[in-house]
Order: structure tokens, then C-alpha cells, then sequence
């Protein structure tokens, strides 16, 4: 049997836990998810589960009609019964509660996800008829305050590859392994830091998908797109040098195709990569505190530095809207702003 792609075996197990999910909630829950199908991701379509069983957990704690039923007796005809001020109590409670002895916060960005499912939700079943109201989109979104985006600067990049290259500071147990996986490390993070992929796209590379012909790699974006990213000299050398070590490596069942391989020969996960990144960046005094997305925040503001071209940053990184890019990289240019500076005088000297 042919061996399945990475991102099949995801989408499956996607598929069978968003079924999981859905035997807890009630179960006209299920047509908003055949009807999103076509046009969401599989993990989307997680994120929206979660989000949506929580309204309906709260519900069923805190309303007065729903908490004298079963969570998933809770039938269609209660969202009509639904007002904006009842949404708004919701994310007010969103913001600190307790379950099962377990505290759970939402800042912002948490509160603003969960309105956005809602809205889809009610959107959904109002466009289709079956609800005669739709309180969610009176509520308004939060405002969000915009962070700074986290990334290594150049004499971070070159001192963090050092350190993949040579392990001289990692402990005497972890340079053991160092000396099986130093290959490995230094061409995941080269490529990372050289393409700006994310971490899921570099663990669903399987071999046959690096082109070094032409300098590039077939990855699959997470709406499902497939597409080609290029990458320079110091990535092909990484690549390739590791690719020699690669090809006499016997993986695993399930792994055969594996590009990126973990110490017991099965396709290196996103858990994996994520402490392979923390582990390096914490030997590097006084760096940012890095996880691989920041690797990626790092190439997308090198490229738009460089070229200051937003829409090329925004295709090469997989950005649906330009406008998510022109957000992240374009209002970080600090040189341009240090630059100011020097053109105001407010005195002649």
C-alpha cells in the first residue's frame, strides 16, 4: 500500500477528532461543519469546534433555560432566543473562569477568535434560514493591541547557527546526541531561517519534494495549496549535506518518505521541532525568548527589508491578505524609523 502524505495522515486525524468533538455538542452542530468543508482546513475547522463548544458549555452552566437540559439536548431554536448583551456576558466570562478545577484566561486575541466562530456559526444558520435572528454580529470585535514582532537579528541568526553547527555549549549528554543529529538541526534550521516556511510545512516535507535542480521545495500551504518556495545557496548546502545522511537512514513504517527523521527513524512533529528550536536558542546569552514561528517572523522582515517588496513577502510566506503582511513586517521597519531622528533639527549647532 502506497504510503500516505503527511499532510493526508493529518488531515484524517483532523477529521477524527473534529468527530469526536462533535458527539459532545448538539447535534445540529454537525450541519455548520458539512457546510464549512469545502471552503476550511481541517485544523480550522478543530479551532472552530473548540471555540463553538465552548459557547455551548457556557450555556449550559450559566442559562437559565439550557443548564435544565443535556449539553447536547440543547436544541437549534435556543440561538434565537439568544441577545447581543447575553454574546457580550459570554465574553466577559471568557476573559477568567473555572472547569474541573482548572483555571482558563482569553486576552484579547482569545475573545476576538471565539466572537469571529460565533459569528460564522450564527451567520451560517441565519443565511440558511433556520434561525430567525443573528444577535452576533451586533456585538462588536475587540479592539486589538498590536504586539511587536519578535525576531532575531543578523548577529542573532549567525550566532544561533553556530551553535546548531558546533554544540560546543550544549551539556555533555545532549552533545552525545548532538553528534547523531548535527546534520539534521543545522539544515532544518538553515531552512527555516532561509525560506520562512512554517514549522507544519517543514515537518510534511518528504524527500522527493526538494528540488535541487532548481532550488526549491514542494510544500503544502495550510488551506491546502501546493506550491513551490525557493531557497539560496546556504540552505542547498545545509540540505545537502544532511540529504547524504538522510538517504542511508532506514525510517520507520509511515516515515519511509520522511525528509526530517527523529532519533527513532519516525517523521520529526511539530512538538519536536518547536523544543529542537527552544533547546538552541537558550544557548545564546540574553536572546529573545525563540520558537520557530518567530524564525519565520525573522525571514519575512529580512525579505521585506531587503527588497521592500510587501506583496512578495506576503506570497512567499503564504499570506491570503497582503494587508496581515503589510501588519506584521511593514510597521516593524526600525531603521527607517531610527532614521527620523537624524532629519529633525531643532537647533542649529
Amino acid at each position: 500500500m502506497k504510503e500516505k502524505a503527511y499532510y493526508e495522515n493529518v488531515n484524517i486525524k483532523n477529521e477524527l477528532r473534529l468527530r469526536k468533538m462533535l458527539s459532545d455538542l448538539p447535534p445540529f452542530c454537525k450541519q455548520f461543519f458539512i457546510g464549512i468543508e469545502p471552503t476550511t482546513s481541517s485544523r480550522t475547522r478543530i479551532a472552530y469546534a473548540y471555540d463553538i463548544g465552548c459557547f455551548f458549555d457556557y450555556l449550559h452552566r450559566e442559562n437559565p433555560i439550557c443548564s435544565q437540559m443535556e449539553l447536547r439536548e440543547i436544541p437549534l431554536s435556543v440561538l434565537d432566543e439568544i441577545t447581543p448583551m447575553d454574546i457580550e456576558e459570554y465574553l466577559f466570562h471568557l476573559k477568567y473562569y473555572e472547569k474541573d478545577g482548572t483555571e482558563h484566561t482569553n486576552d484579547e486575541r482569545g475573545i476576538k477568535r471565539k466572537l469571529a466562530s460565533l459569528r460564522s456559526f450564527y451567520r451560517y444558520f441565519y443565511k440558511n434560514e433556520l434561525i430567525r435572528n443573528n444577535p452576533a454580529v451586533k456585538v462588536d470585535m475587540p479592539k486589538i493591541h498590536e504586539k511587536n514582532i519578535v525576531r532575531l537579528d543578523i548577529d542573532e541568526v549567525a550566532r544561533l547557527l553556530d551553535e546548531v553547527e558546533s554544540g560546543e555549549s550544549l551539556t555533555a549528554r545532549q552533545q552525545m546526541y548532538h553528534e547523531k543529529t548535527k546534520k539534521r538541526d543545522l539544515a532544518l534550521m538553515t531552512l527555516l531561517l532561509g525560506t520562512g516556511i512554517r514549522v507544519s510545512e517543514c515537518v510534511g516535507l518528504d524527500i522527493g519534494d526538494v528540488d535541487f535542480r532548481n532550488n526549491g521545495i514542494k510544500i503544502h500551504r495550510k488551506g491546502g495549496a501546493e506550491v513551490v518556495v525557493y531557497f539560496g545557496d546556504e540552505v542547498r548546502t545545509a540540505l545537502m549535506n544532511y540529504m547524504e545522511e538522510r538517504q542511508k537512514i532506514t525510517a520507520e513504517d509511515g516515515s519511509i518518505n520522511a525528509l526530517f527523521l527523529s532519533l527513532q527513524n519516525r517523521r520529526l512533529n511539530v512538538r519536536s521541532v518547536e523544543n529542537l528550536v527552544k533547546k538552541y536558542s537558550k544557548l545564546i546569552t540574553n536572546l529573545k525568548h525563540i520558537t520557530p514561528h518567530k524564525l519565520r517572523s525573522t525571514y519575512g522582515t529580512s525579505l521585506y527589508r531587503e527588497t521592500g517588496d510587501i506583496y512578495l513577502v506576503a506570497d512567499v510566506l503564504g499570506h491570503k491578505d497582503v494587508n496581515t503582511t503589510r501588519k506584521h513586517y511593514a510597521a516593524i521597519d526600525e531603521d527607517r524609523r531610527r532614521s527620523a531622528a537624524k532629519h529633525v533639527k531643532l537647533r542649529d549647532i
